[in-house]
This record gives structure tokens, sequence and C-alpha cells, in this order.
């Protein structure tokens, strides 16, 4: 009798792209495939296209009827409920069934949640520069801030779902900038992607120098601009990164001071700046870092390929699912126990 090949598939839903795999009971990305998130600002038309997406790569790999269950990473993603609420970069809301909705279009299959940064740090817990860790933090700086904070080998959820957004720690208390979360000041308003463009953008306003920035439109700067151009060694972009970098290490020292980690974990786009962004960091962390601390934390970057992270720490939580999930369209009825975040 020949067994069958057991699957899961690992979604990461970010605020630009939403990347999805089948993934196998080792761990290997089978194959994986992306959508843009913001194309639909409908809910389900976006449901639709991923679903749509997921069948093709699914019929491609011959994995038709093998996929046991299914993880997802979304930003504000409750691993509890299984419900989206309130999500600062996507166009949906204010709560999103989404356990329950990708369950029902994928004829039943179990689905688990979970806060995008969380699956990130679950996939490098498992595959990346975290095996072997059972304290870090995982901080993701993509088109915004997230965070997944283990401790003790657990992940962190909090009573109700929604703990560990240090994405989401004032930095600027006066006058700060407006957050997509609807407050002020935000570490994501200022050291994410979006929050790095948006300095490049002040910086060009009050400053007069000459900047190879000032060729572009100025409203349609991105991160990756103000990267080629402080390569390229452009002033005001290589001070963009300091700024940026020195805002970090003091929310970074602040992040120590909460758990004792053993490694601070660097993941998504803006993680790839190398020295723009670590020097200024790791300045700024020395300075401002409680002296109990100093030496203990290293900052590291990730160690896996973007796409794959998030996607294999959603697949843990697909297996997850399988086992656990009594009902296959819901995601209220899970275990609290103590092994019930293990990937």
């Amino acid at each position: 009798m020949t067994m069958i090949k057991p699957y899961v598939m690992g979604i990461d839903i970010g605020g630009t792209n939403t990347v999805f795999g089948i993934v196998d009971a080792r761990g290997h990305v089978v194959a994986s495939d992306s959508i843009k998130t913001r194309k639909h600002a409908n809910f389900d038309d976006y449901i639709k296209e991923l679903h749509d997406g997921a069948e093709r790569l699914i019929k491609l790999n011959d994995a038709e009827g093998k996929i046991q269950g299914i993880g997802i990473g979304a930003p504000n993603a409750n691993y509890y409920t299984g419900e989206i609420v309130n999500p600062p970069n996507l166009p949906w809301g204010p709560i999103i069934p989404l356990a329950e909705t990708v369950s029902k279009v994928f004829g039943g299959i179990p689905v688990a949640i979970t806060n995008d940064a969380n699956a990130a740090a679950l996939g490098e817990m498992t595959y990346g520069a975290a095996r072997g860790m059972k304290d870090f933090i995982m901080i993701t700086l993509g088109t915004g801030v997230g965070s997944g904070i283990v401790v003790n080998g657990q992940l962190v959820y909090g009573h109700d779902g929604n703990a560990g957004e240090l994405g989401h720690v004032i930095m600027k208390r006066n006058n700060g900038r407006i957050c997509g979360c609807g407050r002020a000041g935000c570490l994501e308003a200022y050291c994410s992607a979006t929050g790095v463009a948006r300095t490049a953008r002040e910086f060009l306003e009050i400053r007069t120098e000459p900047s190879m920035l000032r060729n572009l439109d100025i409203e349609e700067i991105t991160s990756k601009d103000v990267y080629d151009a402080a390569m390229a060694g452009d002033a005001i972009a290589k001070d963009v990164f300091e700024y940026t970098g020195k805002l970090l290490g003091e929310a970074i020292a602040d992040m120590i001071v909460f758990s004792s980690p053993q490694a601070i974990i660097l993941f998504g786009g803006l993680a790839k700046s190398g020295e723009l962004l670590l020097r200024p960091l790791q300045e700024s962390l020395e300075k401002n870092i409680m002296p109990i601390f100093k030496g203990k934390t290293k900052v590291i970057i990730s160690e896996l390929k973007e796409s794959d992270a998030a996607v294999l720490g959603a697949s843990a939580l697909g297996w997850e699912a399988k086992y656990r999930y009594e009902a296959p369209t819901t995601a209220v009825s899970v275990k609290h126990d103590d092994d019930s975040e293990k990937a």
C-alpha cells in the first residue's frame, strides 16, 4: 500500500505581498508563490485570488488531497480566536474571520493563524539563527514593524492573543508621526520601510543640500531608493539610516530590559541594509542599554530567505492545526496548555 505523503500550507500575509507555500514534514518548502495583498479592497475577492493561486500550486506539485493543515501569519492575527482585528496595514476590517474563511474555501482543511512576526519567529526558531535558543525576540522590518517574543521556548501571546506588538511602542511622545494603528509616535512610523521613506521626505523638505533623492518624485520615494542613494554616498540618504538606526537601537535597549533575550534577530527587507543600519543601531544600543545587560544580547540578521521564514513558521501552525483542532471550520477551540505554541 502506497503511503500518501502529507503536506501543510504556510501562508504569510504581509502589508505588500502574500506568500504561500507547500511544506513537507521535514520543513522543506516544496514550492511557493505570491500575490499582491492590497490588490483587492474586498476581502472575499482577495481570498478568491489566494485560493486560486494556492490550488494551482497544489495541482502543479501533485499535492491534491495531501494538504493536512494550513498555517497563516498575518498582521494582528489572533492565535486564540482565528480572527484579524483592526489590521493597521491591510485594507480590510475591522474584524476578519480569517481562519474560518480560509478553512471553508479550502474544503474544511483545519487552519491556525498567528501574528506574521510570530510566524517568522517560529520559522527562525525551527530552521534559522534561533535554533537552540529559548529566549529571543524577532523584529520584522518590512512595510510595518512586527515582533515575535519567545520566552523559555514559548511564543508570548498574552491572555488575549495580542501580546508582542513592539512595533507600536511609542518612541516620540510629543508631535510624533501618525501610525497606521491610529496612535502617534510608534516605532513602526519611523523604523519600517515606510518610515524610512517618510524620514527621507522630511529631510528633503527641511534641508537644502543636493541629493540624488531630489531627482525622484518626493511622494514616490521608497526605502530602496534611500538605500541605493546611501550606498552611492548621498549625505541625506546616509543620515536617514543614521536616524533610523538610532531610534531602533533605543527601542531594542528597552526590549532587552523586558525579557533579557539571548538575541535580537532582525528580519525583512530593511534588515538587509547592512552596516548602514547596524552601525548606528549598535552605537545607540550601547549608549542606552542598562549596564547589567551590556554584552549579553546579540543583534543578528535572520539566516532564512525572506519568503521562507514566515512560510515555514506558518507551516508549523499548519501541523498544529491538523492535530489540535477538533472542529475544522473554527479557530476558537485551541487548548491553552503549555505546549500549544510549540513548532
